[in-house]
Formats: C-alpha cells, structure tokens, sequence
C-alpha cells in the first residue's frame, strides 16, 4: 500500500512525464541537429553520411565516436578528419532555431515526414529545408506529384502546351502537385500555371532556403511559400549560392519526388536532359512533347524517345490516361465541345466567338430544346448576335434548330 498522499502521487507521475516528454523532445532535437550538420559535411555523397549513422546507429553517435574509430570505418585518408565534432551539431541547433522563427522547417531523413519517393531512391538527400505554411507531412506522402521541367529558352509552342497540359491536370479528380525548379522559362511557367489554376506547387532550389535564384523570381518564391499547400525546398544549408554544380544535385530530387516527369522542350544538353534521365534512373514514367526535327528546343525530347527513355504526349487526354488521372465529371464533354468549336472557326473568327460558341454548345448540349431567347439571356448576349451564331452552327450541321427556335445538338459529334 502507497503511503502517498493521491494528489502528491499524481503529481509526481504528471511530472515525471512532463520531465520524460521534454527529455525525448531535446534528444529528438539534438538528433536532428546531428543529421542536418551530416547533410553540411556529405551534401554531395550523401550514401556515405547514410552509411555512417547505420554503421554507429544514430547521426549523434557519429560525432561521439572520435577520430579514431572514423578512420577505422573511413580509412586514415579521409577528408572528414577535424569536421566530425559536436561543435558542428551545436552550429546547426542554432542554425535550425533560428530557420524555425523565419518559418523554415528541416525535415530529416529519419522523419516520418520525409517524402516517401524520395527515401526509396538510392542517393536521397539526408534532409530537407523546408519552406511553407503547410506541415511537411502534408505536402508530398498522400498526394500525386508531377515534375514539369524543360528548357530555358521556352518557345510560344511549349509554352502554350506547358500550360495546357498544367490545365488539364487541374480539371482531375484528384489535383496533383506540380513539381518544377524556379528557373526561366518552363520551371516558372510550370510554376505560374499551377498556381493560376488552382494546384499546389513545389519550387525545388539549387540555393539556401535564405535566397532565391534567379533574383527575378523572389515574388513568385513568396508566393509559393505562403500558398497552402506549396513549398520552397532545398538541400542545401543557408548562405548557399546558386553555383553550376549545384543544379544537378538540386535536379535529382525533382526527378525523385515525382512519379511521373514531363519535359517540354529540351536541347540535346541541358538541365531538364538531366533531370529526365535521372527520372528513368529512378523508375519514373517520363513524357515529352512532340516537336519538329530541325528545332533544336526539340532534340532532346526527340532524342529521350528515340533511346526509350520517354514516350511522346500526343494529347492531354492520352497523358492523363497515362498516369492514371481522370477528369472530374463534365469535364470531358467541355474540352471535346471546346476542341470542336476551336477547329471548326478558330480561322473564321477571333478567340472571344469561338469562347462563345463553345458556351453555347455547352448550354444545348446541357437543357435539350432550349429556345434562342433563352441562350441570349443565359450568355448575357443580344437576341439578334445569339440568333445568328445558331444559324451558323445549324449550318455547319452541329445543332438543330425548330421552328419555334429551340435547339439541340445534332447527334454525338462530342
């Protein structure tokens, strides 16, 4: 029998846990602090910092375990001698506090949060800076990623599809996350789009979660960052600047995040090059844009196919179906009513009245024997201009017209 007053005994246990939760929080902290000054010292070979924390069991006890038994696993010539001490784990404590108040999270690859995809490769980064108003878990492990890479140089054509492609992957059931690198040209638009649109982006730097490359971009950087749902994130510590070698090395976790790789236009050398072929590395499902033989922006998407290492986007529906993505219910019937009213007067008429003939194909095709007046009111149109675009559609053999002026569409040209 206890001889402890029961209010003196819970508070004891209350405090005992209190104590218990604290001390595993500070271990928690100070691991992480481990791993983080891990990834300063190994950025570039991270499977040499991974082996290392298997081989002592934590990151900590790598910075216990003395030079000597580091020259034993590593061997007396390596280049880690003097950088393996427990100042490098206080410097990055105070490293990740501060980044904590700037609203920069690290996310080690011990943590549950780690993106899945990106641990189940063969060289993934041994943590992540992160930057964004959404919890790192929420960002990658339970949703679709797509990568959108591609050249500098971007052409009107591969901007136009660059685009579109990002449009239809918004009208999905199931909204996937655009994955790019805040460079010019395709990474920005890729960028521009999903947030235009409606779907989460992830920005991926070749710099510290302190700056941004190119400078231009610092206000699309923001944008991501505070957008639900989008983040900037990088490998690299702080006070890193955007060098060549650190393009490659940033390219490889965006072609591991995703599951599937779109590349728009590509010379036969380049970044996106890279980045597609670290894709297939990695068992990615890899996709191009079809382009003309004697454009050099086209040479590499060309090339990728011609060894089997991509296949061609020969539409947006033959992509989503690709990857498994469908559209959300209605959806398909606008784009095929829109595609028809694009190839039947896109050359007879301006953008806005081939916009219009699509609404008004939609409104037919959704309330059979809708009358003309009614079209007009619905479209905020005069009588007399929805009079006469029904007679033309009527003409071209699209919709029926009564005489009581009530149309449908003719049979199932959609």
């Amino acid at each position: 029998m206890s001889f402890v007053p029961k209010r003196l005994e819970t508070s004891v246990f209350k405090s005992f846990f209190i104590c218990f939760a604290e001390k595993k929080e500070m271990e928690t902290s100070i691991e992480k602090a481990a791993v983080c000054a891990l990834g300063k010292i190994f950025g570039f070979r991270p499977k040499t910092g991974i082996s290392l924390m298997k081989h002592f069991g934590s990151a900590m006890a790598v910075f216990e375990a003395g030079q000597e038994r580091i020259r034993q696993v590593m061997g007396p010539f390596n280049d880690v001698n003097g950088k393996l001490t427990l100042k490098e784990v206080e410097e990055c404590m105070r490293m990740l506090e501060r980044l904590s108040g700037e609203g920069v999270d690290f996310i080690s690859i011990n943590d549950e949060s780690y993106p899945r995809l990106l641990k189940e490769c063969d060289d993934p980064p041994l943590g992540l800076y992160v930057k964004s108003v959404t919890p790192a878990k929420e960002l990658w492990n339970d949703r679709r990623i797509i990568a959108v890479v591609g050249t500098r140089d971007l052409s009107s054509y591969g901007e136009y599809w660059c685009r579109e492609i990002i449009k239809s992957l918004a009208e999905c059931e199931e909204k996937p996350v655009i994955v790019s690198g805040l460079a010019i040209g395709t990474d920005i638009c890729a960028h521009r789009a999903a947030l235009e649109f409606g779907l989460p982006t992830i920005a991926v730097m070749p710099t510290g979660a302190d700056s941004v490359y190119p400078k231009r971009h610092f206000g699309y950087a923001q944008r991501i960052c505070s957008t639900e749902g989008c983040a900037l994130v990088t490998d690299y510590p702080p006070g890193t600047e955007a060098l060549a070698i650190h393009f490659l090395r940033r390219n490889r976790i965006i072609a591991a995040l995703a599951e599937a790789l779109i590349l728009t236009e590509s010379r036969i050398k380049g970044g996106g090059m890279m980045t597609a072929r670290l894709a297939f590395s990695y068992n990615r499902d890899v996709y191009v844009l079809p382009g003309r033989i004697d454009d050099v922006r086209s040479q590499g998407c060309n090339y990728l196919v011609r060894n089997k290492i991509a296949e061609f986007i020969t539409s947006a529906e033959d992509l989503l179906e690709n990857i498994g993505m469908k559209r959300r219910k209605g959806l398909a019937d606008s784009l095929s009513i829109r595609q028809t009213a694009e190839r039947m007067y896109s050359e007879k008429m301006d953008g806005d009245k081939v916009e219009l003939m699509s609404r008004l194909l939609m409104e037919i095709r959704s309330e059979r024997d809708i009358n003309v007046e009614e079209l007009a009111s619905r479209l905020l149109i005069s009588y007399t201009l929805a009079s006469r675009l029904t007679g033309m559609l009527e003409s071209d053999g699209l919709i029926r017209k009564d005489l009581l002026g009530r149309c449908s569409i003719n049979g199932n040209f959609v």
